[in-house]
């Protein structure tokens, strides 16, 4: 089964999503999908990727990934070629699973759960807006997400601080308004919700640190990426100094990346996105790297429909899962506008999409809609079989 055809689909409304199809030489088309800074993924997609994978069969998913990977590497890979190579990826196992009728966590090797927990990072979109929610009552919010089966929620009250210092300084009156939310929270409910905290890589080490003292009364279920993923010495130190698990982080691509995360014991829990970091098998391997060190995983997921089966799938596969994110505002808005996919969170955790393949399609208007670009590469593609590119300069033609 030939690859004839790869394309990508962007529409307006949702200008963070870049959604690609794969097509077939036998009628099956996979879906797959990457999020964020969209021009470079498909600049990348149609200019680099397709080339080498036209022509190609699909359903050597391994060799295709290390085949494509051994030619991104050289410009470095992790950016731009990634995440088109994520999306692409996710796609190839969309059609193995709709191959063989199967749904892609028994491709994976099967179920270790049969729901996959999770928490909501409180965003906003359309009519959901729990980022303003947050913002002037998270106690009244932290209510309305325990109604809808939510037990754990992320926000992160601290960002608005971090801009008139550059992260290198924190009063003790913005600490003391950044716990405001969090106070509401515990005066509504109680422990009934676990709250996270992302930090978006804003603060340097004394700001973190006096941020976190004033945390750790109140039970924080994690901080996420304190720092930015490049000092990893210094969220080392950082987190053998609270008591609050440190997360990160989805800025690191691939296991080579992650690897020294884990050899140095950097934190106490792992995070990484599918669309981002390589697709399903990288994930998976992530993963595994990380049981070895005894260390969970949390998958971010803050993209569309397609992020969301992948996530949901790994999930129930992986046996170090720690949380699958969620987003209750993109779930409840567009998911069901795109797709055939309406999540609902109960007692914390999400039901697995059954498949074949991802258990996703998009629902026929998305490819009639007016705000919807379009591109298609297509045709026999540039590569002669799979091969290293070695010296590549002995090709005749180089393009």
């Amino acid at each position: 089964m030939k690859i004839t055809a790869i394309e990508s689909l962007q529409w307006d409304e949702y200008p963070r999503l870049l959604v690609v199809r794969v097509h077939t030489d036998a009628g099956v088309i996979g879906l797959g999908e990457t999020v964020d800074k969209v021009p470079g993924a498909k600049g990348a997609l149609h200019g680099t990727l397709a080339p080498l994978l036209l022509g190609q069969e699909a359903l050597d998913i391994e060799g295709l990934w290390r085949f494509a990977m051994d030619n991104i590497m050289y410009h470095g890979y992790a950016g731009a070629e990634l995440r088109a190579l994520s999306a692409v990826e996710i796609a190839l196992w969309d059609i193995m699973g709709k191959h063989y009728d199967a749904p892609l966590y028994h491709l994976l090797g099967g179920k270790v759960r049969d729901r996959v927990p999770t928490y909501n990072t409180c965003i906003g979109f359309g009519p959901v807006q729990d980022y303003a929610a947050w913002r002037s009552d998270a106690g009244a919010l932290a209510r309305s997400l325990l109604d809808d089966g939510i037990r754990a929620m992320k926000i992160w009250p601290f960002d608005p601080y971090s801009e008139a210092t550059l992260g290198q300084y924190i009063s003790p009156e913005a600490i003391e308004n950044g716990l405001k939310p969090i106070r509401q929270i515990r005066e509504a409910v109680g422990g009934a919700m676990e709250i996270g905290i992302e930090c978006h890589f804003r603060w340097n080490r004394f700001s973190i640190e006096r941020i976190a003292r004033a945390l750790e009364p109140y039970n924080i279920l994690f901080l996420e990426d304190a720092m930015p993923a490049v000092y990893p010495d210094e969220i080392k130190a950082f987190a053998q100094r609270t008591s609050i698990p440190v997360i990160g982080s989805e800025l690191l691509m691939t296991r080579w990346q992650l690897r020294d995360w884990l050899v140095k014991g950097v934190a106490q829990i792992l995070m990484t996105d599918p669309t981002w970091t390589g697709g399903i098998a990288e994930t998976r391997k992530i993963a595994s790297m990380a049981e070895a060190f005894g260390v969970p995983l949390v998958l971010h997921n803050i993209a569309g429909p397609i992020c969301h089966a992948a996530c949901m799938h790994l999930g129930e596969h992986i046996p170090n899962l720690f949380f699958v994110e969620s987003v209750r505002a993109l779930y409840k808005t567009y998911f069901p506008v795109m797709s055939n996919l309406a999540p609902k969170a109960e007692d914390g955790s999400m039901a697995v999409p059954e498949g074949p393949g991802l258990g996703v399609t998009l629902r026929p208007d998305m490819l009639e809609r007016a705000d919807l670009t379009r591109a298609v590469s297509e045709g026999a593609g540039r590569a002669e079989g799979r091969r290293a590119m070695g010296d590549h300069w002995a090709v005749e033609e180089i393009r």
